[in-house]
């Protein structure tokens, strides 16, 4: 009996021993914990091994410096994103550029910086109007009587010089570059008509003052329309010089027409309209009309 119970007594330790070890190898990382944990958090030990480190430039990370810094990775992004909406944006169906026949075409004459040599602005001034009358040679050229081999006829009958042979006549009295035009205001565009205001100047002095006029049909014709009201314009300041007086003389129109020119019927060759035009007695009737009998 005392052997058996030995026995069992022996047995009993040993499975309280194979029991209790994992709670002592368990138990065995707490310890060491608690033995290093008051030395890794001693402040004195601390401060002396970041001492000893060597610390590395941080990173501007200030909204000082952030702000003073540009991010260009953002404006690239937007000017990326900017671009791209344009290019997959719909075409446009009404105009992006201002209508300049409504803001006008801003020309308005440059104000000139005079100097003591020359202190005439043609823009303002009238010097030499009326001084004195120009040489006899000048004279005869400009009051001579006009050509009617020159002289030109509209539809409805009115009687005309083309503007270039105004631009000859002047060559002739004054020579090449011995007058000129000189605008004295802005364009004025209105819905249907350009007009402005120039001065014929001649051999240094101011001869006339008009104001010329051109219609036009559609806003792409006004850069057109701009030439044309000063060729406009020229015709008018050449009237006070003489020239083609004739075509402002009633009694010579009568007899022009008379001489040089019919009055025939004629039909549209495109909407078949009929009407009655003037045509110079030596031209045939031209496109798009077609003589017709009655």
């Amino acid at each position: 009996m005392a052997s058996s119970s030995h026995l069992r007594r022996t047995l009993w330790l040993a499975e309280s021993s194979i029991f209790r070890a994992p709670s002592l190898s368990a138990r065995v990382p707490n310890t060491h914990l608690i033995q290093t944990r008051p030395i890794s958090q001693n402040p004195t030990r601390q401060s002396a091994q970041q001492s000893t480190k060597p610390v590395p430039n941080p990173k501007p990370t200030t909204p000082a410096s952030a702000a003073t810094t540009p991010t260009p990775t953002p404006t690239t992004s937007t000017t990326s994103t900017d671009r791209a909406a344009r290019i997959l944006a719909p075409t446009p169906n009404q105009p992006t550029t201002p209508n300049i026949s409504k803001t006008g075409l801003s020309d308005k004459p440059l104000e000139l910086e005079t100097t003591t040599e020359e202190k005439i602005d043609w823009t303002r001034s009238f010097h030499g109007l009326s001084a004195a009358p120009f040489p006899k040679e000048a004279a005869d050229i400009l009051l001579a009587e006009v050509s009617p081999d020159e002289v030109e006829i509209k539809p409805d009958g009115i009687l005309y010089l083309p503007e270039i042979k105004y631009r000859r006549i002047l060559n002739r009295a004054f020579g090449p570059g011995g007058w000129g035009l000189v605008p004295r205001s802005e364009s004025i565009v209105t819905p249907r008509t350009v007009t402005r205001e120039y001065a014929l100047v001649c051999n240094g002095r101011l001869v006339s003052v008009a104001r010329g006029e051109q219609d036009y049909f559609s806003p792409d014709g006004i850069p057109t329309a701009t030439e044309g009201c000063r060729s406009n314009a020229l015709v008018r300041c050449c009237k006070d010089l003489g020239i083609a007086s004739e075509l402002w003389d009633p009694r010579w129109i009568r007899k022009f027409k008379a001489q040089y020119t019919r009055e025939v019927f004629v039909e549209h060759v495109v909407s078949k309209k009929r009407t009655k035009i003037w045509v110079r007695k030596d031209d045939p009737v031209g496109y798009p009309w077609k003589e017709t009998r009655s």
